[in-house]
């Protein structure tokens, strides 16, 4: 079972995605995320599985939640360096955003 200090271990912050294209590499259908986490963090990559809800193009400028403290992972060519928050829904895996604009960089608290 989790306790509350595992939640404290992981650094979730607020970035906006800034550029999105699609991963043709990638096992399954899946884009390459460009995050801005702001200037203290930068510009960070993820691999997200998220085709089934969303177009490259709707993606810019969208604010998602992503863990930022995780190891960098290797998929296909491309080195994912964070870990976009979605839930599994009926639909797809759907982001998770803050409900109103926020700076990049905020931390979940």
């Amino acid at each position: 079972m989790a306790v509350f200090e595992d939640l404290l271990k992981l650094d979730i912050r607020v970035g906006e995605i800034i550029q999105a294209e699609v991963f043709g590499k990638a096992k399954r259908p899946a884009y390459k995320l460009w995050v801005d986490f702001g200037e203290e963090i930068g510009v960070k990559r993820s691999s997200a599985q998220i085709t089934e809800c969303y177009s490259c193009d709707e993606l810019i400028g969208k604010q998602v939640l992503g863990v930022i403290n995780f190891p960098t992972r290797q998929i296909a060519d491309f080195m994912s360096e964070v870990l976009v928050l979605g839930t599994y829904s009926e639909q797809g895996v759907v982001l998770i955003q803050p409900d109103k604009k926020v700076k990049k960089g905020d931390k979940l608290g």
